[in-house]
């Protein structure tokens, strides 16, 4: 006969039972809090993202010595499983939110419940915001193809980050990729970071239009900031190899004053 449970046992039971959690994800409000915390995470990975990818703007090396010292990081395989998460999360919420919208048509998106600061568009904003999200989902797998998992055929990699990312945004196809996706990004942060926050409850007449105007500046922001890479970054790096091409064109091979073929 196996022995009654402690005392203690019982209280450590009692502390991670996480009925809580279960009841948090299966109830509406529960569902669009975790959404606006998960969004509002991803965000602040954005602006860590996008400011390490400005050093494209600095040259190979730094770049490179950018991209190295990441690697090396001992947390980096649990922060991208932790991203990993929060992405899974906020996609599964976003498919339930859209989900339950359509089937409550009488029932309004969170942020449609104040009028006063919405986007204006041609769409319902609660529809707007679940095909921004697929072709951000689109977007996003592709990028974790071209550099992430390096499994693109018509690529020729190289143990470069700077080299594989060039390769990346200055393909033609993939250059339009990475001029479109990051622009859908900032129209879907735009609505999306302010919709946070109303998520959260932390909204108020005082200060709910200044949010909305933050959220507006900061969705162009991130939108720019990573669309400017595939537009800018290419033409500047054929500019900087020019110079050596009026050195000696007699002795230096073609090849060496050239991109990489890979890029």
């Amino acid at each position: 006969m196996d022995p009654a449970p402690s005392p203690a046992s019982s209280n450590l039971a009692r502390q991670i039972n996480l009925k809580w959690l279960h009841r948090l994800i299966t109830s509406s409000i529960g569902r669009k809090f975790i959404m606006g915390v998960t969004g509002l995470l991803l965000c602040g990975f954005l602006v860590g993202h996008l400011a390490g990818n400005f050093l494209l703007f600095k040259g190979e090396k730094d770049f490179n010595e950018y991209a190295e010292w990441i690697h090396h990081q001992k947390l980096l395989p649990l922060i991208e499983l932790g991203l990993l998460l929060l992405f899974l999360a906020h996609i599964y919420l976003a498919f339930v939110t859209t989900f339950e919208n359509r089937k409550a048509r009488d029932q309004k998106y969170v942020v449609k419940e104040s009028k006063q600061y919405d986007l204006t568009l041609p769409i319902p904003a609660h529809n707007w915001m679940f095909i921004s999200g697929s072709i951000i989902l689109g977007f996003l797998l592709l990028h974790l193809v071209d550099l992430r998992i390096g499994i693109r055929p018509d690529f020729v990699y190289t143990d470069s980050a700077y080299a594989n990312t060039m390769q990346a945004i200055s393909n033609p196809i993939g250059r339009i990729a990475y001029i479109v996706g990051p622009i859908i990004l900032g129209f879907h942060l735009a609505h999306g970071f302010a919709s946070a926050f109303q998520s959260l409850g932390l909204t108020h007449p005082k200060y709910s239009g200044l949010i909305y105007k933050f959220s507006i500046v900061f969705g162009i922001a991130i939108g720019a900031g990573f669309a400017s890479l595939p537009i800018l970054v290419p033409g500047m790096a054929n500019r900087s190899a020019k110079p050596a091409t009026t050195t000696s064109t007699a002795t230096t091979p073609a090849s060496a004053v050239d991109l990489p073929a890979h890029d």
